[in-house]
């Protein structure tokens, strides 16, 4: 008898505690997930949109802090991206790798990592960084991972 009221009281308070705690950390993560996408979609409506062959790049920003824990000044950083060769594709013109001039095909596709030259481009400034508008004869190389790049500035 004992052991089926430890069993009742154990199966009737741990369950509602966990479910309560799931349910108000799913309510949280849905809540972040619904206002990232919300802010995705409304900082790419202030994106400029890439005409003819040119690409929309977002170069690539260091993390804040160094290996050994070290936080970076934001003056650094910023001369570290604007130092960038290497980028994220956002978007492409209409134009680009058009099959008369790119018989073998694009060199690369949105949502790519490329390298580029250091004075490549045209530099927009926006809010929290920059953008480059670069044409598509201007990418040298793509790579998977763009730390694997030592960047200097």
């Amino acid at each position: 008898m004992e052991d089926k009221i430890k069993k009742t009281l154990s199966d009737s308070t741990q369950p509602k505690i966990k479910l309560a705690l799931e349910e108000k950390y799913k309510e949280e993560n849905k809540k972040e997930v619904d206002g990232y996408e919300r802010l995705k979609t409304k900082e790419s409506a202030k994106l400029p949109k890439p005409t003819g062959w040119r690409i929309l790049v977002l170069p690539f920003k260091m993390p804040e802090r160094t290996k050994g824990g070290l936080f970076l000044g934001q003056d650094t950083l910023e001369r570290q991206q604007i130092a960038s060769t290497c980028g994220l594709v956002l978007s492409m013109g209409a134009h680009c790798y058009d099959k008369d001039r790119y018989p073998e095909g694009p060199w690369c596709k949105k949502g790519d990592w490329v390298i580029f030259a250091r004075y490549a481009g045209s530099r927009i400034q926006i809010d929290g960084g920059e953008v480059r508008l670069l044409n598509d004869d201007e990418v040298l190389a793509t790579i998977e991972k763009p730390e694997d790049i030592f960047h200097q500035y």
